[in-house]
């Protein structure tokens, strides 16, 4: 208590003399503070607590009502005034960067918070829904007690479905409703996951030591959830959806067409991107990048005999070498480029990741969904997941998949979250900090690097990583089309299939950016800012430059908007420099 008292009449002494605290004690001040949020994340988030390998919260699900939301916003404001409250002067850059991240992240949540983007929480790319359908896939089954933990979330799954309701009916009171494109496609996920029944599998592979009275009782308590709790629950959300949600849906595609539309868009550009550029000029650099990709394309055509880029294309289209007869093709594919890539790695990075990336498809009940990457836990036990598209295989091509494994596998999400994870430090936060124009542009800029390693063997292999970039130019031309310029959905699948993205993908791709604005912006900004660094680092490093260093500056902060990105890797530049 001494003691206390001590520090207390301490800290007003340096308030009332008018000065700032030594810097000793602001930097433990703010790691405490630090400390503090990311144990107020996890048990506010219990599902991100059991991605994170942390069980403590295993046996919850997270609370989403109304009433919930708005206190876990007052708490966010009151971590942030803190935060704000502590005065940076003399602080390293770590720590100084550490403040800056964490003062961005809830700044920009508190104006997401404004504009109530939370009132429209569900889509047909990420969804309550689809996110309880992958609970078998996202949660530890090695002992006994998890089988229990698992047995109380998912009777807790009407709960959850129920609050998200609330929250979509205030949405619709204050006319905040996703368009009518993207909601028709709801209920059928659900009727699906229904009749997919993933919440069953984990009876299906029980570990050998359980007792055989163990491995029926867990059974049956499963199946008694499943079908007392689970659908039900499921039933009556489809239902919700289908008969008062979806008749709502917005008939225009674009946000802007939404309450303060304008301001709506201009904001979540900057929250994918961590960049103030406007749309207009983002759609202008997409036009002029989607025609500098086609010049190298037409140049790589060329080079194969062909006399222009539209001839190739339709050589290579009607290739049945390139056109997978199976979903089991396409996996197989994605695993071959990834494991070829693995023991490439230490010639291009000195960190790299310790736990492994698994490939699988996405369930026939999310086909709506993209090819996406699931981090796994720090400590490896549970893997990361490279989630293929499969759907429609005989329309889809294999053309871009090795590029989209580099993407999604490594050196890309795999390799970039995973080292994240286990950084030594930095305050956890970091560790898990996800912005989506520094891992997008990370993973786009990845796809690039399989060429500098030898790889991209075959032309056509070589094309389809030109085409997989000329996919995220295109898609700074159509989201900002749609949200910005009024595009129509039939104008942005034209507009895809002038570029040869093939149709499977274009009628997927174009819902998904109606769905979540912005964020398909995100991967080509990013991608322009890490190439803008190289090019800077290269300059002015000449022969000192080490491609290994350069990547490992770039990934070793973990995750971070891309102008203090921008500003941590110049600084590098410069000492680097200044080294004799």
């Amino acid at each position: 208590m001494r003691q206390l008292v001590f520090g207390l009449l301490l800290e007003w002494s340096w308030s009332a003399c008018g000065q700032t605290a030594p810097v000793a004690d602001r930097v433990a001040k703010q790691n405490a503070l630090f400390e503090e949020f990311y144990q107020t994340e996890l048990k506010n988030s219990p599902e991100r607590a059991t991605a994170y390998g942390d069980y403590r919260y295993n046996s919850q699900l997270g609370q989403y009502s109304l009433a919930e939301i708005a206190r876990q916003h007052a708490e966010a404001d009151d971590f942030l005034a803190r935060l704000k409250a502590i005065p940076t002067d003399g602080m390293s850059d770590k720590d100084l960067l550490s403040h800056r991240i964490l003062e961005h992240q809830l700044e920009r949540e508190d104006l997401n918070y404004a504009l109530k983007n939370y009132e429209m929480p569900v889509n047909q790319q990420n969804g309550v829904h689809t996110r309880l359908a992958d609970l078998p896939n996202a949660v530890p089954f090695d002992s006994v007690p998890h089988y229990e933990d698992y047995i109380s979330r998912l009777r807790q799954i009407p709960r959850v479905l129920e609050q998200n309701t609330e929250v979509m009916r205030q949405g619709e009171k204050d006319g905040l409703i996703p368009s009518k494109v993207v909601l028709d496609k709801l209920p059928g996920q659900c009727d699906g996951i229904i009749a997919a029944n993933p919440f069953l599998e984990p009876a299906k592979k029980f570990p050998a030591e359980f007792s055989d009275a163990d491995k029926k009782r867990l059974t049956d308590e499963i199946t008694k959830a499943i079908n007392d709790d689970v659908f039900p629950a499921y039933k009556k959300f489809a239902e919700f959806l289908r008969t008062e949600y979806d008749p709502k849906g917005r008939p225009e595609l674009s946000i802007e067409s939404l309450a303060d539309g304008k301001r709506r868009y201009v904001e979540a550009v900057k929250t994918m991107t961590t960049v103030n550029t406007p749309p207009d000029d983002i759609h202008e650099i997409g036009l002029k990048e989607v025609e500098r990709i086609t010049g190298e394309m037409t140049k790589l055509a060329e080079n194969q005999g062909y006399k222009d880029l539209a001839s190739f294309r339709e050589a290579v289209n009607n290739d049945p070498k390139w056109r997978p007869t199976s979903e089991q093709q396409i996996l197989n594919d994605y695993k071959k480029y990834i494991h070829q890539m693995e023991p490439k790695l230490p010639e291009l990075f000195g960190l790299l990741p310790k736990s492994p990336v698994t490939v699988e498809p996405i369930p026939d009940f999310a086909k709506a969904a993209a090819t996406h990457y699931v981090q796994g836990t720090p400590d490896g036990k549970r893997p990361g997941r490279v989630v293929v598209a499969v759907s429609n295989p005989t329309k889809r091509s294999l053309i871009d998949d090795e590029a989209v494994a580099y993407h999604e596998g490594v050196p890309g999400h795999h390799m970039q979250i995973s080292i994240a994870q286990t950084l030594q430090g930095l305050p956890k936060f970091r560790l898990h900090g996800f912005y989506p124009a520094y891992a997008e542009g990370w993973a786009l800029y990845s796809e690039e690097l399989g060429k500098e390693i030898g790889f991209y063997k075959d032309p056509v292999s070589d094309y389809g990583r030109l085409n997989s970039e000329m996919l995220r130019e295109v898609r700074l031309v159509v989201d900002t089309g749609i949200h910005h310029k009024n595009w129509s959905r039939e104008k942005v699948i034209d507009y895809m299939h002038a570029n040869d993205v093939n149709d499977a993908l274009a009628q997927t791709e174009a819902d998904r950016y109606i769905a979540w604005p912005g964020q398909a912006l995100a991967y080509k900004m990013g991608q322009l800012t890490i190439l803008k660094l190289r090019d800077e680092a290269k300059a002015q490093l000449g022969n000192k430059f080490d491609i290994k260093a350069f990547h490992d500056e770039i990934s070793n902060g973990g995750a971070m908007p891309l102008d203090l990105l921008q500003e941590r890797a110049e600084a590098w530049i410069k000492e680097q420099a200044s080294k004799t």
